[in-house]
């Protein structure tokens, strides 16, 4: 499928905020910012550089900002999506298209482009190798083909899979996530490319 059929595929799909995104990406589209399709997600960019993107989830929809934290956010309405891990990301959530005031986001969207133009962003850190939980190591050890999918994953993508067995605190629980992302590598899916 063509990144173009992808981006009205994700437009046009039946979702409960179907008119949320679609009334988003009316108001991105009188910016100057160029529409792509990266992550899943329809992303909005200046000189290849992402400046946001139009999400849906399961409870809301919204927009998220990729240098957010460099916005003034006069309404106070942007988000870390996790504190203590993103740097410089931030989300706009709506839970009904009745929330969204054209001018106000569209006005949040222009200030974003225009940081950018001014070189406003979080540079991302080297991802360091991760250290792989005991659990998978021996996973990866018993599976040829488990070991060659986890590799062609970049680090980032590694750690966060090692992060989140080695995060969770008993041991049923690192064992349920284990029987989680075991299947998602195999098929080269990142644990958070749903959310990208």
């Amino acid at each position: 499928m063509e990144k173009s059929e992808k981006l009205e595929a994700y437009y046009e799909n039946e979702h409960p905020f179907k008119d949320g995104i679609a009334f988003l990406r009316e108001v991105a589209l009188k910016t100057e910012a160029e529409e792509d399709f990266k992550w899943s997600i329809p992303v909005y960019t200046i000189n290849n550089k992402n400046i946001f993107g139009i999400c849906k989830f399961k409870s809301h929809f919204g927009v998220w900002f990729f240098n957010g934290v460099f916005l003034t956010d006069p309404k106070k309405v942007l988000e870390n999506a996790q504190k203590g891990k993103t740097k410089g990301m931030r989300h706009w959530k709506f839970q009904s298209l009745d929330e969204v005031d054209k001018k106000v986001v569209l006005a949040y969207m222009k200030e974003a482009l225009e940081n950018q133009k001014k070189g406003l962003e979080v540079k991302a850190e080297k991802t360091k190798k991760a250290a792989i939980p005991e659990l998978l190591k021996s996973e990866l050890k018993k599976d040829s083909q488990l070991k060659a999918a986890f590799e062609k994953f970049t680090p980032y993508k590694q750690k966060e899979f090692s992060e989140y067995i080695a995060e969770a605190k008993q041991e049923k629980t690192k064992l349920r996530r284990l029987e989680k992302i075991l299947p998602m590598i195999k098929q080269g899916i990142g644990l958070n490319d749903g959310y990208r």
